[in-house]
């Protein structure tokens, strides 16, 4: 349960990397319930280790997550999926030799309630230019459809809070706009979101607060606006 004014998710003090040494240093960050967060900074910067100690693919050397009032640090990924975490990683890393359903499917491969087909109609809702695609292998579709089928398996684990990262990486600028209102909306409906996005105007324009991360460290944090007025934000990432 989340005490009233609690955030979903609350990470303090986060350290975590590799062999070759800490990626990310001393993160703090909060998501509310049904809060679309923006998590930007350079190449390098840590957004995608961020994104993957929560969803538990990269372990953290220190710190804590808490997600809907319970300690998950370095929780299993497939434990964190029932808890509600769903992770949209970069590149889509869909099964490119099977179906759109079957991949869709795989999204809800923890759960063992009876809604998933309704479920598969409901995500479609989202995106009816797959639901005449559903017998055809993803690695067959544009790669617009692919980011679609992603974002899709990703919501049929019912999830509380989504993690997206690179969502308009290599897309046309139509199609990244079409997905950033199906995230718009999907973030309407309860689920909050964390995205990390290549194009820092987008997110900002989109979020209702926002991270920048320099350097694996928290640099500016605030309402997205303020954040995306910053002229050191403007200079650094919008060339302004």
């Amino acid at each position: 349960m989340i005490a009233a004014g609690e955030p979903l998710l609350k990470v303090r003090g986060l350290t975590a990397g590799f062999d070759a040494g800490p990626v990310l240093f001393g993160i703090d960050l909060d998501v509310g319930p049904a809060e679309l967060i923006a998590l930007v900074g350079a190449n390098g910067a840590g957004k995608s280790t961020f994104l993957g100690v929560v969803s538990g693919l990269v372990r953290a050397s220190s710190g804590t997550i808490t997600l809907a009032g319970e300690d998950v640090t370095n929780v299993r990924p497939e434990a964190l999926v029932r808890k509600g975490v769903a992770h949209v990683p970069q590149g889509r890393r869909l099964f490119g030799t099977i179906s759109v359903e079957r991949n869709l499917l795989l999204g809800a491969y923890l759960r063992r309630d009876r809604e998933v087909s309704d479920d598969v109609t409901r995500v479609l809702d989202h995106f009816p230019a797959l639901k005449n695609k559903l017998p055809r292998d993803a690695g067959t579709l544009s790669g617009g459809e692919q980011q679609m089928v992603a974002i899709a398996r990703g919501m049929m684990a019912r999830p509380k809070l989504l993690l997206i990262d690179e969502l308009s990486l290599g897309l046309a600028p139509n199609v990244v706009d079409r997905l950033i209102d199906v995230v718009q909306q999907i973030n309407r409906e309860g689920t909050a979101l964390i995205l990390v996005e290549q194009d820092v105007l987008v997110a900002l324009d989109v979020a209702h607060r926002a991270y920048v991360l320099e350097n694996g460290a928290v640099a500016l944090s605030g309402p997205a606006a303020e954040v995306r007025d910053d002229r050191g934000v403007r200079r650094a990432y919008l060339g302004l």
